[in-house]
């Protein structure tokens, strides 16, 4: 794996395009990707204009970081969350207050230590996810993100011109064992428990065009298990070398979390990787998601559900990936 660089949220450099409001800055932390914006106070009670801006700056940065939020609670978490679309639960993990909050904590395997995007075994994964810390380690436990836009854009152009036909299968059946090999027998048992409760495969498009951006972005991550049409083999050197793109420090950002901090991604645009060197220290955060759209490809073709026949309702709320309206891909 491409070793992730070490990126400080130290940088000066102020964006103050016309969409930010008075008194609300951005600051770049990366020359691809994450923002830190200073001047707004989360919260479902914000201005349309301020929401408006900090959707811009999601769009633009992949991730923005926001200090000092430690106001919100559960709450106020899910309200904010619901201004910028509608809030989705897990679709096999329980949250931990039986709405939308999903627990990221040590003893619930909240150790991501793989590059992934977010739900993406199913159809309309979510579009944003905010994710907010409460308890953070005395050392490590830094969280990277990675802009797949800008790593669809740095391929060389016979591999642009491929990834654009490509087709794959993301699956939360995974061989959980072999890419954390350290993992407990508990952890072992609560994966195959509650991770792959119900099991999904959906097939996406490797690279889809935006639908607020319009820019091409790679559909990769730890949920991919093939590519469509391709031997084991093929299909695994192939994922291996776009991956790749997606993990150069360049296409990277490092943030380092503080109790309070709200970081912001826009999960159609970005991996993430959570670095698991923080030891047997607490570590605390609350992630809520916002409902996705069905991925399109460059060709026009959708995403296609294949097991099972329909995405089973939670607890609470609707169905991540509502949008495929329950409805399994027909046979090719």
């Amino acid at each position: 794996m491409t070793s992730a660089p070490t990126q400080t949220t130290q940088t000066t450099q102020t964006t103050t395009p016309t969409t930010y409001p008075e008194g609300v800055t951005v600051r770049k932390v990366g020359g691809r990707i994450g923002a830190v914006v200073e001047g707004v106070r989360l919260g479902g009670d914000l201005d349309e204009v301020t929401v408006a801006a900090v959707r811009t700056a999601i769009l633009r940065h992949k991730v923005v970081f926001f200090r000092g939020q430690e106001h919100l609670d559960p709450t106020s978490h899910e309200a904010f969350a619901g201004l910028l679309g509608t809030p989705v639960a897990h679709p096999t993990v329980p949250s931990v207050d039986g709405r939308y909050a999903l627990g990221i904590d040590n003893e619930r395997g909240g150790r991501a230590n793989q590059w992934h995007t977010d739900v993406t075994f199913v159809p309309a994964y979510p579009a944003f996810s905010i994710l907010r810390a409460e308890v953070v380690p005395p050392y490590g436990g830094n969280t990277l993100w990675s802009n797949t836009a800008a790593a669809y854009t740095e391929l060389p152009e016979p591999l642009r011109v491929l990834a654009d036909s490509l087709r794959g299968v993301h699956t939360n059946d995974y061989d959980y064992a072999a890419v954390r090999p350290g993992a407990t027998g508990a952890a072992l048992e609560q994966h195959r428990k509650v991770f792959t409760s119900v099991k999904f495969q959906t097939e996406h498009p490797v690279v889809r065009v935006h639908p607020e951006t319009g820019e091409r972005t790679l559909v990769l991550g730890n949920f991919l298990q093939k590519l469509t049409g391709f031997a084991a083999r093929d299909s695994r050197g192939l994922i291996d070398i776009l991956q790749s793109h997606v993990e150069r420090p360049e296409n990277t950002v490092r943030w380092q979390w503080r109790a309070g901090d709200v970081a912001i991604w826009d999960n159609r645009a970005t991996q993430h990787y959570g670095v698991d060197d923080s030891d047997a220290h607490e570590r605390t955060l609350r992630r809520v998601t916002v409902d996705g759209e069905v991925p399109v490809g460059v060709d026009g073709e959708t995403s296609r559900l294949l097991a099972p026949e329909s995405v089973p309702d939670p607890v609470h709320g609707i169905a991540s990936g509502a949008s495929t309206n329950g409805r399994v891909a027909e046979a090719a």
